[in-house]
C-alpha cells in the first residue's frame, strides 16, 4: 500500500472526529477548556465611578491653587466605602472620605489621595494640599468594558484571565467543549512496568506515560491506561471494552507489518474504517488512524521517538478538534546546522534543540540533535520540528528550511477553518 504524503494525511485524519457538543461547566471547571461560542459584555467595567485611590472625592474647581502654604479646607460629611453606596450628595465646601473601588459621591468629580490630604484634629474637616483637575483619581464607569462589548471569540482557551473576566462579568458558568476521553493501550511482549525488575532483553514500558502526559497537555483526560502483550485475542478484548466508554482510543506498538504487529489486523476485525495507513514520514512512518463505531483510533509507533512525533501530527489534532478548534502553530524559517540526508519520498520532522541567532541577521541557526525513532531523550526541552519535505534526498548545512514552533501556538475554531 502506498504511504499517504503528511499533509493529506492530516487532512484525513481529521474526519476521524467532530466536536464536542458545547456543556455549560462552572468557571474553575472551564478552566484550560476552549469556549464553544462568542461572549459579549452583560455589564459595564467598572459598574460605577469610582475612586482609583483611597483619599477624598471633592469638587475639583473647590481645590484650585491649594498647595501646602494654603491648603484648600472642605469639611467632611461622609465616609464611604467599597461595596457600600454614598450617604449623600456633595455640597459647595464639602468632602467624603474615600476608599479603592468605593462609588464617587454625587456632586463630586474628582479623588484627591490621602497623601495629599491631612484631616484637622478635631476632624470635622480636612486639608487639600493639591489642585487637581476633574476625573483625577477616577476610574469612570464602562471606561475598561461597555454593555454588548465583544469580548471573546469562540474557540478561546478559557485561562486565568479569561475566568478573571468572566466572573466580574457575574457569570457562573461558561459554555465550552468538553476535554476529551482517552484511553491508551500500549502493546508488546517485550514490556516491563516502571519499578519492576526487567532483563537486558526487556523494556520498560515508557510509552503509557508519555502518551498519556502529551494527551494531557493537548487538553484530554485520560481514563484508561491500559498494556496487552502481542495476542491478537487479548488485545481485542481490551480495544472491544475501552472503545466505547472512550472518544479517542491511543494504542502505541505493534503498528508496523511484523508477525507479532497485530494492532491494526485487530481493528480490521473489529469493523474499523482506516482514514490513514501509513505516512510518508519520519520517524512516524506506520501510524494509522480509524473510526471505529463512534470512536476515533490512533494507531502509534511502539518507539519512543517516533510515537512522539506521530502523535504530535495526529494525535493532538484529533483531541483538538473534539475541543472545537484546530491548531495553528507559528513556523519560522531557520538554517540547518548541519547537513542531512534522508529518504527523498519522506517528509522528516528533525528535533530542534536551538533556534541561534546570527550576528548578520539573517535566518536563526537551527541547532538539529540527533534523530532515532527509539530515542526518547532528543525530544526534551526542543523548540520544535525542521520540516524537510518529501522529494529531496540532501539538505546542506545553513539551508533555511521551515521549523514548526512549539512556542503557545493559535488556535482557530473548527467552523471558521
Amino acid at each position: 500500500m502506498p504511504l499517504t504524503p503528511l499533509p493529506a494525511a492530516r487532512l484525513a485524519a481529521l474526519d476521524a472526529i467532530a466536536p464536542a457538543a458545547p456543556v455549560h461547566l462552572p468557571l474553575l471547571e472551564a478552566h484550560g477548556r476552549f469556549l464553544a461560542a462568542g461572549i459579549t459584555a452583560s455589564r459595564a467595567l467598572p459598574g460605577c465611578d469610582n475612586s482609583a485611590m483611597d483619599g477624598w472625592a471633592v469638587r475639583a474647581e473647590e481645590t484650585r491653587g491649594a498647595n501646602r502654604d494654603r491648603p484648600a479646607r472642605l469639611r467632611i460629611v461622609d465616609t464611604v466605602y467599597a461595596g457600600h453606596l454614598p450617604r449623600r450628595t456633595l455640597q459647595p465646601g464639602e468632602a467624603a472620605r474615600v476608599f479603592t473601588g468605593a462609588p464617587l459621591s454625587p456632586g463630586a468629580d474628582a479623588v484627591v489621595r490621602q497623601e495629599a490630604a491631612r484631616p484637622t484634629d478635631d476632624g470635622t474637616h480636612v486639608d487639600l494640599f493639591v489642585s487637581v483637575t476633574p476625573g483625577n483619581d477616577l476610574r469612570r464607569a464602562g471606561e475598561e468594558v461597555m454593555p454588548g462589548t465583544p469580548l471573546f471569540s469562540a474557540g478561546q482557551r478559557v485561562d486565568a484571565t479569561v475566568l478573571g473576566v468572566l466572573a466580574s462579568l457575574g457569570e457562573a458558568t461558561a459554555l465550552v467543549r468538553p476535554a476529551p476521553r482517552v484511553a491508551i493501550v500500549a502493546t508488546g511482549d517485550e514490556l516491563v512496568p516502571p519499578g519492576q525488575p526487567a532483563q537486558p532483553h526487556q523494556v520498560f514500558e515508557s510509552n503509557r506515560i508519555l502518551v498519556a502526559a502529551l494527551a494531557r497537555e493537548a487538553g484530554a483526560d485520560v481514563t484508561h491506561l491500559g498494556r496487552s502483550r502481542d495476542d491478537e485475542a487479548e488485545l481485542h478484548a481490551q480495544l472491544e471494552k475501552l472503545a466505547p466508554q472512550v472518544d479517542v482510543l491511543i494504542t502505541t506498538g505493534g503498528a508496523s507489518v511484523g508477525d507479532r504487529d497485530c494492532v491494526k489486523r485487530v481493528l480490521s476485525r473489529m469493523g474499523a474504517r482506516f482514514l490513514v495507513d501509513g505516512v510518508a514520514l519520519k520517524p512516524g512512518k506506520p501510524v494509522a488512524v480509524a473510526r471505529l463505531g463512534s470512536t476515533a483510533v490512533v494507531v502509534l509507533p511502539g518507539n519512543p521517538g517516533a510515537a512522539t512525533v506521530a502523535f504530535d501530527q495526529f494525535a493532538r489534532p484529533l483531541l483538538f478538534k473534539h475541543q472545537g478548534v484546530l491548531e495553528q502553530r507559528r513556523v519560522t524559517r531557520a538554517r540547518l546546522s548541519e547537513s542531512r540526508h534522508k529518504q527523498a519520498g519522506l517528509t522528516y520532522l528533525v528535533t530542534v534543540a536551538a533556534l541561534e541567532a546570527r550576528d548578520d541577521g539573517a535566518e536563526p541557526w537551527a541547532r538539529l540533535r540527533p534523530q532515532g525513532a527509539g530515542q526518547i531523550l532528543q525530544n526534551v526541552a526542543a523548540r520544535g520540528w525542521a520540516v524537510l519535505p518529501a522529494g529531496r534526498a540532501d539538505f546542506a548545512e545553513g539551508e533555511a528550511v521551515d521549523v514548526q514552533l512549539f512556542d503557545p501556538p493559535d488556535f482557530q475554531p473548527v467552523e471558521a477553518a
